[in-house]
């Protein structure tokens, strides 16, 4: 059995991405939002963090992730970075920091590098966005690019339902994957498309394809930490797999703690001065 490249390595990198996916090993992507949840995640060997936008909805309750702003992700991968060793570190370029302006582009690109010291950035796009990411990639930034279901453009689609499942709408993503892989981008998500078309992609580009709800045939997979941990319970897409339900475990704890409290178990005479 082959030794898988991530284990004997001490940093992730593009370029070992790129050689993972050459020798068919799968990538582990995960988001983290703060120095606590990532300095766990970072110890389990995986090898993508990805400060998600998805920070607006998670920590801060919003309904979508157009309301968070550079700051506000900025603040959340400082954090984040300052507690990884290993993994590399991806920051979602939060809406309304590249479309259609792509000197604004560079400028909030080189913000999050040099504010955070985070890996790379990732955007929302093909073609739409392809003179940002050219923009952004010549100022030597590693760029992931992400195609399929795209949160930011929500008002635009109107439903979070499976994309690119009409032959147009496949074959622009399929155009599109091309056009971020000839532009330099390292590596691209592909969400909630069919798996079939996924796997097609996967095959056609030589860069790292990662998947969420885009099927087993891709060079890995992305979940969002919050709802892989079943901390949230309001989110239950076909794909999403929970591996625990923290929900009820951080609830049955605080509400004992509560009751202690109340009965004047807490603190006891061995917890105290």
């Amino acid at each position: 059995m082959s030794v898988n490249i991530s284990s004997k390595i001490k940093k992730v990198t593009t370029h070992v991405l790129h050689e993972m996916k050459l020798r068919g090993e799968k990538i582990a992507m995960i988001t983290a939002y703060d120095y606590s949840m990532a300095r766990i995640i970072d110890s389990t060997g995986i090898d993508i963090v990805l400060v998600g936008d998805s920070a607006s909805n998670v920590m801060a309750g919003n309904e979508s992730t157009l309301p968070i702003t550079l700051d506000q992700m900025i603040y959340h991968a400082t954090s984040v970075v300052k507690a990884i060793d290993r993994a590399l570190v991806v920051v979602d370029m939060p809406f309304g920091t590249y479309q259609g302006n792509s000197k604004e582009a560079l400028c909030s690109a080189i913000r999050i590098m040099k504010e955070t010291g985070a890996h790379a950035i990732k955007m929302e796009g093909g073609a739409e966005i392809i003179e940002s990411v050219n923009r952004i990639l010549s100022a030597g930034i590693p760029v992931m690019g992400h195609l399929g279901l795209m949160p930011q453009s929500i008002h635009k689609f109107g439903t979070y339902v499976v994309r690119a499942t009409k032959d147009d709408e496949a074959a622009k993503l399929l155009k599109d994957a091309h056009l971020l892989e000839q532009a330099g981008c390292f590596a691209v998500v592909l969400e909630k498309i069919p798996a079939k078309l996924a796997e097609k992609v996967a095959s056609a580009v030589r860069i790292p394809v990662i998947g969420i709800g885009a099927g087993a045939e891709v060079d890995g997979q992305v979940l969002v930490l919050h709802d892989m941990l079943g901390i949230n319970q309001d989110f239950s897409p076909r794909f999403l797999r929970r591996y625990h339900n923290l929900y009820e475990e951080i609830k049955g704890a605080v509400q004992n703690y509560t009751n202690d409290i109340k009965n004047k178990d807490f603190p006891n005479e061995r917890e105290q001065y």
